[in-house]
C-alpha cells in the first residue's frame, strides 16, 4: 500500500508505523541473540534487553496499529491506489483496504493481551524463588541448570528408559528407536502405538511388556527422606516400612453419615440437569449405543446394574478412592448409596472440611487418615487440620496404614488422583505402588482386593471389530462431505486422519484397536495412563477382579481451563457419534458400570472370564463418547472442531458485518 499509495506514504502515520516496528524488533532480535548466546532466555540475558523485550509492547503495539490503519485509511481515499486495477474497480480496491480495520476490530486487543499474558510468565519464571527441595517420590537427576546450578529433572530421558524396557521385553529393536526418538514430545505416540501391537502378539507378549514397563519406572523414580538425607530408588523405598517410628505412623480417623439409608434404592444417572431411572434410562442407552456414542457392552453393564438394585446396596462394601477429591471421583455417589469409604486426599484442611461434612450429611461413612487421635481433637477444624496425607512423601506410611485397616473386609482400591504435566506420573506411580502392595498383603482372612480405573478415550485402546466397522462406514460418509472435503485439502495429512486402522494378528486371532491419544496432552499423561493399563492386566492376571473402563471426553475443570480443548469440546460434536459428557453424567454413569463390574461373574473385569488378550480388559465396557466410533481420529479433529465452534459463534457478527458491507457499497458506490 505504500508503495502505491503517495497519499498513505505522506502522512504522519506511515512514519509512526515504521518506527513503531523498529523499536519492537530491533530489542526482540538483541534478546535473541543474548539468549543464544547465554544458553538461557529467562536469566541469562541482561535485565534492561530482558525489560525492553517484554515491555516495548505496551507502547509500540497501539502505536504500530495505530500507524497500519492509518495506512489503510489514507489508501482507501487516494485516486492512484484506488485506480489500480482500471476503471470500474475502485470499489473493490476501496473494501480490500477497509478489511484491514474491519479484522483490526476484534484482533489487536486479544493480541495485546496475549502479550501482557507471556510478560508476566516471563517475569514470573525470572524472578521466580528456587524449587523447594525434592522430597519423597521424585523424577530422577537428569543434569543441573548452567545458570543456578539447581538439578533438572526433565521427564523426557525417564520416560523413554521407561517404554524402552517395557517394548525392551519383547522387541530389542523397537527399544533401540524409543532410546534414539530426538522428537519425543511429538514422536512418542508411534512407540506406544508400536509397543500396543506388540502385545498384540500373545497373552505372555502383553504381560512381558506391562511388568518390565513398571519394574523399570520403581527402578527410575528415587525417594527422598523427608529431612532429605536418604535416597533410594523407589522400588527400595516401597520394601521398607512406613511405620517404623509412632510419630510416623497413621492414626484413623471415622465419621458415620447422619442420614438413614433408603430402602428402596434404584440406579439414577445424572443427565442434561434431569436424573433418569427405568424406563427412560433405558431408552436414552438404546439412544446412545445406536448412535455409536457408548459401546454396546457398556449399554448392558447399566442397564444390569439398572435391573439389580442390590448391586448398589454399599452398606458391607468398603471402597479406598486414592484421591478422594477429585472432580472425576465417586466420592460422593458413594456416599449417597451407604458404601463405607475409605478417603486418601492431600493434607489440606479445606478438603477435609468439605470431605468430612459430605460424609456426615450422607447415608455412608467416611474413614481418613490422621496424624494424631481423632479423640484428641478438641474441635471439627483440629480434625481437618490433622486429616490427610502426602501421596508422595508419605507412600509407604499410607500403604501401611492401609494393609492394617478393616482386616477380613474386601477392598476395592480406586486410582482416581490426577495432577498436571510430569506430576501425574509421580501420582500413578505412588498408586500403583500401593495398589501392588495391597493386592499382595491383603490376600487371605476372608477379605479380597479389587481395584478400579476410569481410562480415557483418548488413549491406546483394543476395540471390537463392529466398532472398526463403524468407524470404517462413517469415514466412507465423512469423505464425501464438503467441508471434510475442504479441510483435507488445506490441512493435508495433519488433519481428519482415519480412524479404523488394520488389524493385527495374534495368538487368538485378529485385533483392531484405535489410536485415541491427544499429542496436546504430552506423554506424561500417555505415560500415566500407560502404568495403570499395566497394573490393570497384571493385577487380573494375578486373580483379582479389575474394573478400567473408558470413561468419556467430560468437561471437566481441568480440561476446559485450556481454552483450546474447551473450543474444540464445542465442535466435536459435528463428528459423529461425539457427545461430551457434563462431570455428573460421566460419574454416574461410570459407577453404575464399576457395580457391575464387582458384581457380575461374567463380566470381563473377573479374572475367570477368558480373554484372547489381556488388553482386551478394556474393549468392553466403554463409555467412550464416540472416539471409537468416530470417522476420524481424535487428534486430528481438534483443529476442526476449534474452526466448527467459532464459526457458529461468529456467524451473528458476519451476517452483521456483511449487511453493514452491503448497506455502505449500495449507498456509496451503487451496487449491491
Amino acid at each position: 500500500m505504500l508503495n502505491s499509495s503517495p497519499t498513505a506514504r505522506g502522512q504522519w502515520g506511515a512514519a509512526l508505523m515504521i518506527l513503531s516496528w523498529s523499536f519492537v524488533e530491533v530489542p526482540r532480535y538483541l534478546f535473541y541473540i543474548s539468549a543464544l548466546v547465554s544458553g538461557d532466555a529467562t536469566r541469562g540475558t541482561p535485565y534492561p534487553l530482558f525489560w525492553m523485550r517484554y515491555s516495548l509492547f505496551a507502547l509500540l503495539y497501539p502505536t504500530g496499529i495505530a500507524g497500519e490503519l492509518s495506512v489503510f485509511v489514507s489508501s482507501s481515499r487516494c485516486p492512484t491506489f484506488l485506480s489500480m486495477l482500471g476503471p470500474g474497480y475502485e470499489s473493490v480496491m476501496y473494501w480490500y483496504a477497509m478489511a484491514f480495520p474491519i479484522v483490526y476490530v476484534p484482533g489487536a486487543l486479544p493480541m495485546i493481551l496475549n502479550m501482557a499474558a507471556n510478560r508476566r510468565r516471563a517475569f514470573g519464571k525470572r524472578f521466580a524463588k528456587p524449587p523447594p527441595p525434592a522430597r519423597g517420590l521424585v523424577w530422577p537427576i537428569t543434569g543441573y541448570d548452567n545458570v543456578t546450578g539447581h538439578e533438572m529433572r526433565s521427564s523426557t530421558d525417564t520416560a523413554k528408559f521407561i517404554l524402552a524396557s517395557a517394548l525392551g521385553a519383547v522387541d530389542p529393536d523397537a527399544a533401540v528407536s524409543v532410546t534414539n526418538e530426538k522428537r519425543w514430545r511429538f514422536g512418542y505416540v508411534r512407540h506406544l502405538v508400536n509397543m500396543v501391537e506388540a502385545q498384540c502378539k500373545s497373552p505372555d507378549d502383553a504381560l512381558k511388556v506391562a511388568r518390565a514397563g513398571l519394574d523399570a519406572a520403581y527402578s527410575a523414580f528415587q525417594f527422598v527422606s523427608k529431612d532429605g538425607k536418604t535416597t533410594t530408588s523407589f522400588a527400595e523405598a516401597m520394601m521398607s516400612v512406613g511405620g517404623d517410628k509412632d510419630d510416623a505412623r497413621f492414626r484413623t480417623g471415622y465419621v458415620r453419615g447422619e442420614i438413614e439409608p433408603e430402602k428402596d434404592r434404584r440406579l439414577e444417572i445424572s443427565y442434561k440437569g434431569r436424573k433418569i431411572s427405568g424406563d427412560e434410562l433405558r431408552a436414552q442407552v438404546k439412544e446412545w449405543v445406536d448412535y455409536g456414542t457408548i459401546e454396546p457392552s457398556a449399554g448392558e453393564a447399566i442397564l444390569l446394574c439398572s435391573e439389580n438394585p442390590r448391586w448398589i446396596d454399599l452398606s458391607d462394601r468398603y471402597f479406598v478412592l486414592l484421591g478422594a477429591g477429585s472432580a472425576m471421583g465417586p466420592f460422593e455417589v458413594l456416599l449417597s448409596l451407604g458404601a463405607n469409604v475409605i478417603a486418601i486426599d492431600l493434607d489440606r484442611p479445606f478438603i477435609w472440611k468439605r470431605l468430612i461434612e459430605r460424609a456426615r450429611n450422607s447415608s455412608g461413612s467416611i474413614t481418613f487418615p490422621m496424624t494424631k487421635e481423632q479423640g484428641d481433637c478438641s474441635t471439627a477444624d483440629e480434625v481437618y487440620g490433622c486429616a490427610g496425607c502426602n501421596l508422595f512423601t508419605e507412600t509407604p506410611a499410607v500403604r501401611d496404614w492401609l494393609v492394617d485397616l478393616y482386616p477380613g473386609k474386601s477392598f476395592t482400591i480406586g486410582s482416581y488422583a490426577y495432577l498436571n504435566g510430569a506430576m501425574h506420573v509421580q501420582v500413578s506411580l505412588a498408586m500403583d505402588a500401593i495398589c501392588r502392595d495391597l493386592c499382595a498383603r491383603r490376600r487371605g482372612g476372608g477379605g479380597e482386593t479389587s481395584l478400579a480405573y476410569l481410562c480415557t478415550p483418548t488413549d491406546l485402546h483394543l476395540i471390537p471389530k463392529d466398532a472398526h466397522d463403524a468407524a470404517k462406514a462413517n469415514y466412507a460418509d465423512y469423505s464425501r462431505r464438503p467441508f471434510c472435503t475442504l479441510m483435507k485439502l488445506l490441512g493435508g495429512k495433519k488433519v481428519l486422519r482415519k480412524n479404523s486402522r488394520d488389524p493385527v494378528p495374534g495368538v487368538g486371532g485378529d485385533f483392531y484397536y484405535v489410536n485415541g491419544i491427544s499429542v496436546a496432552q504430552g506423554p506424561n499423561y500417555a505415560l500415566a495412563k500407560r502404568m495403570q493399563h499395566w497394573r490393570a492386566i497384571i493385577a487380573r492376571d494375578e486373580g483379582h477382579v479389575v474394573s478400567s473402563n473408558v470413561a468419556p471426553s467430560t468437561s471437566t475443570a481441568s480440561v476446559t481451563q485450556n481454552r483450546t480443548f474447551a473450543w474444540a469440546y464445542e465442535g466435536m460434536p459435528y463428528f459423529a457419534p461425539y457427545e461430551i459428557f457434563a462431570p455428573e453424567t460421566s460419574k454416574s454413569v461410570m459407577i453404575a458400570i464399576l457395580f457391575h463390574d464387582l458384581n457380575n461373574p461374567r463380566s470381563v473385569a473377573n479374572p475367570g472370564t477368558k480373554l484372547a488378550n489381556p488388553n482386551q480388559l478394556f474393549s468392553y465396557g466403554s463409555f467412550h463418547g464416540g472416539v471409537w466410533r468416530c470417522a476420524y481420529e481424535i487428534d486430528s479433529i481438534g483443529e476442526c472442531s476449534v474452526l466448527l465452534y467459532f464459526a457458529r459463534v461468529a456467524a451473528p457478527y458476519a451476517l452483521a458485518f456483511g449487511g453493514l458491507g452491503i448497506a455502505l457499497g449500495a449507498k456509496y458506490f451503487g451496487f449491491v
